[in-house]
């Protein structure tokens, strides 16, 4: 079996001709289109009529999807799929099987079915990029809740006298842009300047605004995995994004989560934390995975 493999971004459609074996036959990328919805489908249309031999298409996707009816309820970055049957505009111009799904919950499928989390019944990934995924694996399944937005931490609030402020959510705060904020702010720079390699660039030359930056921000998310750790009770979580390539990054996860435990002065379970095993593919293979899933 072959199938197109598409996981579309903000920016650019990465796109792969894989097999069921996670083979990669073919890949590459093309500019996400900005106009539309028609633009949009026309442009996986014609990745579609380069590989005629393919069975189906499998769409990883920013936003809140319902996977069942194949329906884009939140487009995430791109907003104009907000309220959209995606599969079926899609099915018109590409009369093959489709399966689509939520990023984030793309790259937990990924870990889940053949990643980091394969090994374990429940699990949770989180996925550090221009916010944050998430995806929870239940009994070795991806779970997505009542409104297909289980796993959805971006969007929780951080502050308890303030509602869902833009900088009181939690993917504003501990997106990788904050991180890039926080540092730039401390040398005077302007942010758009700063971005995640700079960043640790520093870090790893022990640069003091650097690591006071990175252990603000890491302290944060161990916060909040501590509170998932509690609210969901996984075995272990993966966590991921390009970021994670960074041994440091993990490091002060865990260091800040140790410290909270041993001033908890409760017996509570602790949070197991991993890398996760696929990067920058995460969110083809965990594609591919569901569409293979509900086959």
């Amino acid at each position: 079996m072959r199938v197109l493999v598409i996981d579309i971004g903000g920016t650019f459609i990465k796109y792969a001709c894989m097999t069921e074996k996670m083979e990669f036959l073919t890949r590459g990328k093309v500019p996400t289109p900005q106009e539309g919805r028609e633009e949009l489908v026309e442009t996986i249309g014609r990745l579609y009529d380069r590989m005629p031999e393919v069975s189906g298409i499998a769409v990883s996707m920013t936003g809140i999807i319902d996977s069942d009816r194949g329906y884009c309820a939140m487009g995430g970055a791109l907003r104009y799929n907000d309220g959209f049957y995606l599969r079926d505009r899609l099915s018109e111009r590409c009369p093959v099987r489709i399966h689509m799904e939520n990023d984030a919950k793309c790259a937990a499928m990924a870990e889940g079915a053949v990643g980091s989390l394969a090994d374990v019944a429940d699990g949770f990934a989180v996925i550090f990029g221009t916010m944050i995924g998430g995806g929870f694996i239940k009994d070795h399944k991806l779970y997505r809740g009542r409104h297909f937005s289980a796993g959805e931490v971006s969007y929780i609030i951080t502050d308890r006298k303030e509602s869902a402020e833009p900088d009181y959510v939690w993917g504003n705060r501990c997106g990788v842009p904050a991180l890039c904020k926080s540092f730039a702010e401390k040398k005077g720079l302007r942010p758009q300047d700063v971005d995640g390699v700079r960043v640790f660039e520093a870090v790893n030359r022990n640069d003091a605004d650097a690591l006071e930056s990175l252990s603000d921000y890491t302290r944060e998310i161990a916060v909040q995995l501590f509170n998932i750790q509690l609210l969901l009770d996984p075995e272990r979580f993966a966590v991921g994004g390009g970021i994670s390539a960074q041994p440091v990054f993990l490091e002060y996860i865990k260091k800040h989560l140790e410290e909270i435990y041993e001033k908890c002065p409760y017996a509570v379970p602790k949070a197991e934390i991993v890398c996760c095993k696929f990067r920058n593919d995460a969110n083809l293979v965990g594609a591919l995975q569901c569409f293979l899933a509900e086959a």
